[in-house]
């Protein structure tokens, strides 16, 4: 299965300014340390539902929230899902002939369907962490470098 990445829209200022006011408000009840949550909804009957959810639920839902507070959009995506190479280079934000030479060069694990490479997007994931903090170790041996040499 490929995970559709595709079709994502920037909040607006309304909905930026919802979503701000929501994470606020829902940050607030999730200080506890329950397993479960309730929530009530209203619906359009103008009756109160209410649902029980996994506090982890919630607790991705503040992190939503926070990203279109930010003027983000936001899709979500299984762990397990599959990407093309298209898809996995946009997350990367790289070029489609760098993922395959990526993968070609065996820096990820990737395989077939006929012709066509398929990422998993936890390896993507995984990769991308992988990468970020050489980066940031790149960076801080240069920072120790200027320290010790006395060039700050």
């Amino acid at each position: 299965m490929t995970a559709t990445l595709t079709n994502l829209n920037l909040p607006d200022s309304h909905e930026s300014e919802l979503a701000q006011r929501g994470q606020r408000e829902l940050a607030a009840y999730l200080s506890t340390k329950l397993q479960t949550q309730r929530i009530s909804i209203m619906g359009e009957d103008d009756k109160t539902h209410t649902i029980e959810l996994p506090t982890s639920a919630m607790t991705m839902l503040v992190e939503v929230l926070g990203e279109l507070a930010a003027g983000n959009a936001v899709q979500i995506v299984p762990v397990h899902a599959e990407l093309t190479t298209q898809e996995a280079a946009n997350i990367l934000n790289v070029s489609r002939p760098h993922m395959v030479k990526l993968l070609e060069e065996g820096k990820l694990p990737f395989h077939k369907i006929g012709r066509h490479r398929r990422v998993s997007f936890a390896d993507l994931m995984e990769y991308k962490k992988r990468r970020e903090n050489e980066s940031l170790n790149a960076m801080q041996a240069l920072a120790d470098q200027a320290q010790d040499t006395g060039m700050y």
